[in-house]
């Protein structure tokens, strides 16, 4: 592959709060700890600390969820005070969803490998945090293959890794080809979330890729004095809104927005919010109500029915487990930069925020057209409107602008100015308005040339927005819109060769030539 790469803030798909913190503005300083680099690693390891009951629960529930599989990764390893996570989280997309995902998976499986280099004394252990709890069906039950968009349709409800995924099995008929790793995944595991585990760990389990299912009664235990706030205090709340107003008096659009409660009652085939009416809980949608002494009593009795919601899910991730950073998108590390407060608060050390790498696969096909029409790695980028001009005047055998004329005719109405008002001062405004009118005139003529000379190139537009449309479908950034088999099926080294290229401490945009 030719392996090109671009400034994130070239490629026009990043707010400005991502891109500030990347380059490090020290309007975002105050929201986070340590920045992802060796020294902030450095830093973070020499501030956590995770005790060794901790440990020993996350064990046993990992030796748990992995007891069906033939081939586990190294489970153990994470009872030595030395090990660490690093952790990139998402939800469970049938057949891993938008490729991004798999990129996700990618960059920390790589960064864990970075920092053993970097810290030998260390262990470092990657981490897919599975969003089991998550209940938006909606945003997993389909993904595309091909230009063709397959979707699973269901009547089970609430938490998608408690839904049992064998009826995917029409859904397999349907493809072209579908790899024996999904086949077994699917067909021979009763919920999603042994199924995204049995995948992941085929197609990265031997890089030391440990999934973990969060819905647990264990786990949530650990977690029971941070729920308890929520319900009493609503502490989150009060902290989370406040960072909020101060990234937004800073001019940043904030992604989420925290509740007096932020946690769901989880049951089967149930996730719904809990709200606070006076003295009473409620579970909104039933017929549930608690005094407060009742569900501080499900609390301690039941505490795998509570559910963190966006806000408090990522201080769950970090009270069980050894994490030293989590990996995220674009949308996914702003928001976090919303929650040290929370952090600092429960005496949690916030992790090190690290975006995942991004990219762009150009195969050989769309690599000769593009060479045939003359296209740069950077031109992608531009929208259709700035192509076509870019493209038109860069390949014109004449001269499209009048800025010349204009300028000319700026200096003659300037002339016919300065004689107007010797005569009569009151004749500025008219003069100057029928220079606006030429001017307006000129432009109008510019751009009909320019159309003019478009149609004169009217089959390398169509071909160049056909490329365009290859590597955005639909205006969609292609890692978020097509599935890694697109790539998988053709070429059985994808992921690795991905694997290769990918740098974690490297913040720049990948465009991958085929050759």
């Amino acid at each position: 592959m030719q392996i090109h790469q671009l400034p994130l803030e070239s490629v026009h798909q990043f707010s400005p709060l991502f891109l500030d913190f990347i380059s490090k503005s020290p309007k975002t300083s105050d929201f986070y700890l340590n920045y992802p680099d060796i020294q902030g690693f450095k830093e973070q390891l020499n501030a956590k600390r995770f005790d060794v009951e901790k440990r020993q629960i996350l064990v046993e529930v990992l030796k748990e969820q992995y007891a069906s599989l033939a081939h586990k990764p190294n489970i153990d390893i994470l009872l030595d005070e030395n090990t660490f996570t690093v952790t990139t989280g998402h939800q469970l997309n049938i057949f891993t969803g938008p490729l991004y995902v798999v990129y996700k998976l990618i960059t920390v499986i790589n960064l864990a490998k970075a920092l053993k280099e970097a810290f030998p004394a260390y262990n470092f252990v990657p981490v897919y945090w599975m969003a089991t709890e998550d209940h938006d069906f909606a945003e997993i039950n389909h993904f595309s293959l091909f230009g063709k968009k397959l979707a699973w349709e269901t009547s089970q409800a609430g938490a998608v890794g408690r839904m049992n995924p064998k009826e995917l099995e029409s859904l397999i008929l349907e493809m072209s080809e579908c790899p024996a790793v999904f086949k077994d995944a699917y067909l021979n595991n009763e919920t999603l979330a042994n199924a995204a585990r049995c995948y992941a760990n085929e197609l990265f389990g031997q890089q030391g890729l440990i999934c973990i299912d969060a819905d647990n009664r264990a786990l949530k235990k650990i977690f029971t004095p941070v729920i308890k706030n929520d319900l009493l205090q609503h502490s989150a709340f009060d902290l989370v809104s406040s960072t909020t107003k101060e990234l937004e008096n800073l001019g940043y659009k904030t992604q989420i927005s925290p509740r007096e409660i932020n946690f769901f009652y989880l049951t089967d085939g149930l996730r719904e919010r809990i709200v606070r009416e006076g003295n009473t809980y409620k579970v909104l949608n039933t017929t549930l109500e608690y005094t407060q002494e009742e569900i501080l009593d499900l609390l301690a009795n039941e505490p795998e029915k509570f559910s963190p919601n966006v806000v408090l899910r990522p201080v769950y991730e970090e009270v069980i487990l050894p994490n030293l950073a989590y990996i995220g998108g674009p949308s996914e590390v702003p928001y976090w930069l919303q929650l040290k407060a929370i952090f600092d608060f429960h005496q949690v050390a916030f992790p090190i925020l690290m975006p995942r790498n991004f990219a762009l696969v150009v195969n050989k096909a769309t690599a000769k057209r593009m060479e045939k029409l003359d296209l740069s790695v950077a031109d992608l980028f531009l929208d259709e409107v700035s192509l076509k001009k870019s493209f038109v005047e860069k390949h014109s055998e004449n001269s499209l602008s009048l800025s010349e004329q204009s300028n000319e005719f700026v200096q003659i109405f300037e002339e016919i100015l300065a004689k107007a008002v010797k005569i009569d001062k009151t004749l500025e405004g008219a003069v100057k308005g029928e220079q606006q009118k030429l001017l307006n005139a000129v432009e109008n003529l510019e751009k009909r040339i320019k159309k003019a000379e478009e149609r004169n190139h009217e089959t390398e537009v169509n071909q160049l927005l056909g490329v365009k449309q290859k590597l955005f479908p639909n205006g969609t950034p292609q890692e978020r819109s097509e599935n890694f088999l697109n790539f998988f099926l053709n070429n059985p080294e994808f992921l690795i060769q991905i694997s290769e290229v990918f740098d974690p401490l490297n913040f720049k945009f990948y465009v991958l030539i085929e050759e």
